[in-house]
């Protein structure tokens, strides 16, 4: 089965027309090791490259200093002609953007209290904190009601409001990434094989088992599925028809990004590392 990117409403975006494309995996905060990662690509990028974070952005390190770095690379990037469109360089939704979005709305929410216990347990909270809120601060919300709740999300929006550039981050954040019919589909975690693209929901960041059936029997009739992160953290992975680049970033682990054609091969890898243990990537047995 041929497939082909959706309408711009889809929230996704449309890569084909790259001559390369850096997938980077999940950052969960790691400013540092991000800096790092952008010095190695900005030495090898070329006219025709472009660059595609995989989700999980947040959460974890330091929020405001990665977001931060984000910005100076684009910046730096965009300087560069070629590139001049917003797409050029985007951004994917993984788990910890979903559930800030998510934490805004929580005065929608029947059980509240739970809900934002369910986030700090998988780990929202640097985010939180990075905005100026508390998990107390929270919890006392919820237990007064609705109210209470309201104003507590409404400092939370007032934070990021406050901060320069990251309203506008969250507002370009998409869902997915490919690179034309037959080519390179990018998602955060996973898919849902029995769904279509245009109607996959939430599995893009929650579909990991998903993503491990794409191993043997593909996705739509793209060359390659390319996730940056693995709930079950067992390293980065090359199959026939899927390429995890998540090195364990977050946990101790690297930072890495892969260079990829449109048609799914492999071109380049660059890896930030945090201590002696490198994680390589590995073939499918």
């Amino acid at each position: 089965m041929t497939t082909t990117c959706l309408t711009a409403s889809d929230r996704h975006v449309d890569l084909s027309g790259a001559r390369r494309v850096w997938a980077v995996g999940a950052i969960f905060g790691e400013a540092a090791l991000l800096r790092d990662l952008h010095d190695q690509i900005g030495a090898r990028f070329e006219p025709g490259d472009r660059i595609v974070y995989l989700g999980n952005i947040l959460g974890g390190g330091d929020v405001r200093e990665t977001l931060r770095e984000l910005m100076r690379f684009r910046a730096l990037v965009m300087a560069q002609p070629p590139l001049y469109l917003p797409d050029d360089i985007v951004c994917l939704r993984g788990a910890q953007e979903e559930m800030w979005h998510k934490l805004l709305q929580i005065h929608f929410a029947p059980k509240p209290a739970d809900l934002l216990r369910w986030m700090l347990d998988r780990g929202i909270g640097a985010t939180l904190a990075a905005y100026g809120g508390e998990a107390g601060q929270g919890f006392a919300a919820a237990e007064e009601g609705m109210v209470a709740l309201t104003r507590w999300t409404s400092r939370l929006k007032s934070g990021v409001h406050a901060s320069p550039g990251h309203q506008t981050w969250f507002g370009q954040i998409r869902r997915f990434g490919c690179a034309g019919s037959d080519g390179v589909l990018f998602v955060n975690t996973g898919i849902d094989p029995s769904r279509p693209l245009h109607d996959q929901r939430d599995a893009f960041w929650w579909g990991s088992k998903g993503f491990e059936r794409a191993e043997t029997t593909g996705f739509e009739g793209f060359a390659k599925l390319v996730r940056g992160y693995d709930p079950q953290g067992g390293g980065p992975k090359e199959t026939e028809r899927t390429l995890c680049i998540d090195s364990g970033c977050g946990r101790g682990g690297a930072l890495s990004a892969a260079c990829l054609s449109t048609d799914g091969r492999l071109l380049d890898w660059v890896e930030a590392v945090p201590s002696e243990t490198v994680l390589p990537l590995r073939a499918a047995r």
